[in-house]
């Protein structure tokens, strides 16, 4: 057999195979892609990645190492693969603005950004992106200033308005309103899943229409989806004001999101806050009018209010106003966690006998059930030192 021949069958099959399988081939370089990138004319496409980011390894794992993927991206652009938690990458991050991972970043030969995208793609989608990059009426720098100039088609501010949201920079609220005001019915399937994804705040009239109109959604959606898209707006929203709101800012927000039926959601949210601030005396205050204004006969909302004063509360006074929370919590509904809580707080206030005696009930109704009650056995033991 000539040996020269198989080995360059072998060779020619060697490099075949590895061409079929080759991706994008990057470098690691901010520098260095920059350097390529004057001197080739293209543009640079920078995945800015986190070692923990699980979109961001699906994406090398999925599309990156693709070959129709590594022809089309080490044609037209120099790529770049940056850990935006290391070396370059930490400057990049606020150079950038770059708060979702991954992001997608494509940058012109000065370092200017023309096109970002955030969130895992699929080929098709990934492929997409990278056409639009190339393309200076997709850009999305290119669009935002076609729109500063006065550019307002609907096709445009449609797309215009996915590029915002897909960019995960936000500002796609305004440009989508304006595409919608040029729709007849904003109830058509198309629109309505426009204003789903593209909502941000309670200020916005796709906040409005949202939640005056949840049945429309329900039509295509979960209720308890619908009810948690709102409820997200409403907290991030909140959470825009910092970290200590002003509590009359944050109420006017839940007029905002719900005319009319605002007042027991802003008292729930003022007993958290409190919470969440360490002051146990305006939390106890604030909890004891709310169960009492809005006769609160939930079970599992007693419990865990009950619960809080146990945590939180240490004057005997007011943790006796907890110890009452917890009896109409067990009065609702007696089951091991109502009596677990009910035992703690009669811990607290040092009645040995009814805490080891509510403590047990806990126990063999926990057993019984099949409940962890590990932590009441526990809470026992410290009753029996009292």
């Amino acid at each position: 057999m000539n040996h020269k021949f198989v080995l360059s069958v072998l060779s020619l099959f060697l490099v075949t195979n590895l061409s079929a399988q080759q991706g994008i081939s990057f470098v690691h370089s901010f520098k260095e892609a920059m350097a390529i990138a004057k001197k080739e004319n293209k543009l640079i496409f920078m995945d800015a990645y986190t070692t923990w980011c699980g979109p961001c390894k699906k994406l090398n794992r999925e599309v990156f190492n693709k070959k129709e993927v590594g022809e089309y991206f080490n044609e037209n652009f120099i790529n770049l693969k940056m850990d935006m938690e290391k070396g370059e990458g930490i400057a990049l991050t606020d150079q950038y603005r770059i708060y979702l991972y991954p992001t997608l970043l494509f940058i012109d030969q000065n370092g200017k950004e023309v096109h970002r995208a955030a969130g895992y793609r699929t080929v098709p989608q990934f492929m997409d992106l990278g056409k639009a990059a190339l393309d200076p009426s997709r850009q999305s720098a290119s669009m935002a200033e076609q729109y500063a100039e006065g550019k307002r088609e609907p096709a445009f501010l449609l797309e215009y308005a996915t590029s915002l949201y897909e960019s995960g920079k936000g500002g796609q609220e305004g440009v989508i309103s304006e595409f919608l005001e040029t729709q007849e019915d904003w109830s058509e399937e198309m629109n309505l899943k426009l204003i789903y994804k593209m909502v941000e705040t309670v200020d916005s009239p796709l906040f409005a229409y949202l939640s005056k109109n949840q049945a429309q959604f329900e039509k295509f959606l979960p209720a308890a989806q619908v009810k948690g898209r709102l409820d997200n707006i409403i907290y991030a929203s909140i959470y825009q004001l910092g970290e200590n709101p002003d509590l009359n800012s944050v109420k006017s927000i839940f007029e905002k999101a719900y005319p009319g039926k605002s007042d027991k959601l802003f008292a729930s949210y003022k007993m958290r806050n409190f919470i969440e601030n360490e002051n146990p005396t305006a939390f106890a205050k604030a909890a004891t009018q709310y169960v009492k204004k809005y006769k609160i006969k939930d079970a599992d909302e007693l419990n865990e209010i009950a619960w809080n004063f146990y945590e939180s509360v240490d004057d005997k006074k007011l943790l006796k106003k907890g110890l009452k929370i917890a009896k109409k919590s067990v009065k609702a509904e007696k089951n091991y966690y109502n009596l677990d809580t009910m035992a703690a707080l009669l811990y607290r206030l040092n009645k040995k006998k009814k805490a080891i005696k509510v403590a047990n009930k806990a126990i063999a109704l926990g057993k019984k059930n099949g409940e962890d009650i590990s932590s009441t056995e526990n809470l026992l033991k410290q009753i029996e030192k009292l």
